[in-house]
């Protein structure tokens, strides 16, 4: 288990009786197998956790993967699953919700592993939330952004900026959402991206015709979470 290295503090549990805390850190560039163990761990965690706890956030980059989520289908890969493969871009199982997705350096990836007891949150409004705070950042970063009824995640100029996917088990949350950042696109050239036929996706870098600083998004990423779930941060532990 990564041992995390920031928290933000919800304001109070659902009853008001206790301060809750949510753990974040971001772990750099990993492997999707490793992402996805060390979110069991910290579910078992807050599973297991008396008072409960508010959770984990896990900010972090995957090396180059492909994600079939719960209701994917095969049939929208592109090319073979071996030739996928072969050029050294792993293939997965996942049971977030969704379809087909791909991951890759220079894409956000966030992991809320959060009792959403906690957050007095159901799951529609879970994922609506997480929406929010990519609207609020793109928006810090001059980029006009809106959800599309029926497929979860976030929209720029009719084109896809980031996936959101998740599952829920004893009322905690796994997995979250990729936001493209300076993703190499191509990656999602070998997919029917969320099984959604003549989807075109973009990044913040493609959509502004600029660079565009990983730690400043993470940063705006915290800071929207913050305010979007009602949270405040430690001061000596936020980020610097």
């Amino acid at each position: 288990m990564v041992k995390p290295l920031k928290s933000i503090t919800i304001n109070k549990s659902m009853d008001g009786s206790q301060n809750n805390q949510v753990f974040w850190e971001y772990l750099n560039k990993i492997p999707y197998k490793d992402g996805l163990q060390i979110q069991e761990g910290a579910h078992e965690k807050i599973k297991h956790s008396i008072p409960k706890t508010g959770g984990y956030l896990f900010l972090l980059e995957h090396y180059p993967v492909i994600t079939n989520g719960r209701f994917g289908s095969d049939d929208n890969f592109v090319l073979p699953i071996s030739q996928i493969e072969k050029l050294g871009i792993e293939v997965c199982k996942s049971e977030r919700g969704g379809d087909l997705t791909y991951h890759g350096p220079g894409q956000l990836v966030a992991y809320p592993i959060i009792n959403l007891r906690a957050f007095n949150l159901g799951v529609k409004a879970y994922i609506t939330s997480l929406e929010q705070v990519i609207i609020n950042l793109l928006s810090e970063f001059a980029i006009d952004s809106s959800r599309r009824e029926g497929y979860p995640g976030v929209w720029t100029n009719g084109r896809k900026i980031a996936s959101i996917g998740v599952s829920v088990k004893n009322g905690i949350t796994m997995h979250g959402s990729a936001l493209n950042v300076s993703t190499d696109l191509e990656g999602f050239s070998m997919i029917v991206p969320c099984g959604i036929k003549d989807t075109q996706v973009t990044s913040m870098e493609k959509t502004l015709g600029s660079k565009v600083s990983m730690q400043d998004v993470i940063k705006s990423f915290i800071k929207h979470f913050k305010t979007v779930f009602n949270t405040s941060v430690n001061k000596e532990n936020g980020p610097g």
